[in-house]
């Protein structure tokens, strides 16, 4: 396979990819050509690659710096911004990992803890299994967020052997 069906494939697939992750394909593709692109590209050059629409490609380049996957590189004597992508893979899982909790975790865990605290009889049918229900989510969620927050504050090798020392070891 040559370099550029490989490269095409990658964009292709790092897109659907993507959309496991929270974030839309385009935005993914963008993420994946910037990933294994040597040099830093500028918005012109993102939307011939890929060939997108100029707001498209600034849209998703804008939600990518958000997410803190992409950074925006000031090269002197050039009026185009140009931008690259952490190309450390570890620091890139960590970082989705990262951007997930916060909009998701992060925001339901409060919203459970309300949800838990509701008023009724816990002899109530209805109301022993809701409140059980919401403690069973709240419990994990919370184990979810701890286990998560270890995992963003993280070395990679000691994250790695934890991990192969949970697997090692017998109960």
């Amino acid at each position: 396979m040559q370099l550029a069906e490989a490269k095409a494939q990658f964009i292709a697939n790092w897109g659907r990819f993507g959309t496991n992750w929270g974030i839309n394909r385009t935005m993914a593709q963008i993420h994946a050509l910037l990933l294994v692109s040597p040099d830093n590209l500028s918005a012109d050059e993102v939307m011939d690659q890929l060939n997108i629409s100029r707001g498209n490609a600034n849209m998703n380049l804008r939600e990518l710096i958000d997410w803190g996957l992409v950074q925006k590189v000031i090269i002197p004597g050039e009026r185009k911004e140009f931008f690259t992508a952490e190309k450390d893979i570890w620091k890139v899982a960590r970082q989705i990992v990262k951007e997930r909790k916060k909009r998701e975790l992060d925001l339901m865990i409060p919203v459970l803890k309300d949800l838990s605290e509701v008023e009724g009889d816990r002899r109530d049918k209805a109301v022993k299994t809701f409140t059980d229900t919401i403690q069973n989510i709240r419990k994990f969620s919370e184990q979810a967020d701890k286990t998560l927050d270890t995992m963003i504050k993280a070395d990679e090798n000691w994250f790695w052997s934890s991990v192969m020392k949970l697997f090692g070891s017998k109960h």
